[in-house]
């Protein structure tokens, strides 16, 4: 019997597969689509999340980021990471690494999908094995969670995230935000000559109708654009619970507020190592109380910028005030990173 199948193999399932070997466990992931796979995605790693890659023996090429800036056309705000830089890096460049760490201690990565889930007292049956363990990672509309009912309906807004790449030579090693009434636009330097923009907003409408909102932006990228645009959402997923049984919930799957303030890779993968720590002591139920712990900060400080978002005075008011409250807006980076 396989101690731990993972269903999904994007970071947060391949991370989850290498920490279980890693502790000397079995790990097998199930995945339908060949490495690397691209996906909507900010592409920007908090410091945090460097470290946990670190932790993984995994370190894709990609820029050193030393913070983060907010902007609205008129005013900036500004915040360093204070404890070592985070990591602008491709999504398909941060899941080509983490393949090949994972193949390189022997992780068998299957070809399928799960699509039925049994379970009973001492394992899992699904995608056609047996394991001891059955994690799902398989993503922000994880069909895992809708098989054991695990979602919870969000009567909030619904926001959307679209995002492409321009062949420019980064001008910033910081993660720029920028701020217009109808959503945000985030410019992550990923090469020496690209850049990442993504915008998010529940507002439904095309790519450059989006980024028509930020004139100053929209300059500086010269429509020099080298990908399809991308996209994703609803971003809110509300979850019941992260353990049901044998099945745990790691990633996107595990439940989501929002990428606004950029923690979602990061968080993966400290829940992952987090999980397998639970699955090692012997103590799977404890992982629900150390997931809830480890995300709160990002819950709460995410939940409130999105609901306060919700106000039409709110998105010109967010930048000038971090820039007058500086070590606010540095604290709120500091507990984010």
């Amino acid at each position: 019997m396989i101690d731990v199948l993972v269903a999904g193999g994007g970071p947060a399932g391949l991370a989850t597969a290498i920490h279980a070997t890693l502790a000397g466990m079995e790990a097998v992931v199930v995945e339908p689509r060949l490495a690397p796979v691209d996906k909507a995605c900010g592409e920007g790693l908090m410091p945090s999340g460097v470290a946990a890659l670190r932790a993984l023996g995994v370190r894709p090429p990609g820029r050193a980021l030393r913070g983060i800036s907010y902007l609205d056309g008129r005013h900036r705000a500004q915040a360093a990471f204070r404890d070592g830089p985070g990591l602008g890096v491709r999504r398909t460049e941060l899941h080509a690494a983490l393949s090949a760490r994972a193949a390189e201690l022997g992780v068998k990565v299957l070809p399928g999908r799960v699509e039925e889930v049994r379970q009973d007292g001492e394992g899992v049956r699904a995608a056609g094995l047996r394991a001891r363990w059955l994690v799902a990672a398989d993503g922000l509309h994880s069909p895992v969670r809708a098989m054991l009912g695990l979602g919870l309906p969000d009567p909030g807004p619904r926001r959307y995230g679209l995002r492409r790449h321009y062949r420019v030579a980064p001008w910033s090693d910081f993660v720029e935000v920028h701020w217009a009434a109808d959503g945000e636009a985030y410019v992550t330097p990923v090469g020496d000559e690209l850049v990442g923009v993504a915008v998010l907003s529940s507002r439904r409408r095309g790519y450059a109708e989006h980024l028509a909102d930020f004139p100053a932006l929209l300059e500086r990228l010269g429509g020099r654009a080298v990908t399809p645009v991308r996209g994703a959402g609803p971003l809110r997923q509300r979850v019941r619970a992260r353990v049901a049984g044998r099945v745990l919930l790691v990633g996107d799957a595990a439940g989501y507020v929002d990428a606004l303030t950029g923690e979602g890779v990061s968080l993966a993968l400290t829940s992952a190592r987090v999980l397998v720590g639970c699955l090692r002591a012997g103590a799977p139920q404890s992982y629900e109380g150390a997931w809830l712990r480890l995300s709160r900060r990002h819950r709460l400080l995410t939940g409130a910028l999105v609901s306060a978002r919700r106000h039409r005075a709110v998105p010109r008011l967010v930048v000038p005030a971090a820039q007058r409250l500086p070590a606010v807006f540095g604290a709120v980076v500091h507990a984010l990173a």
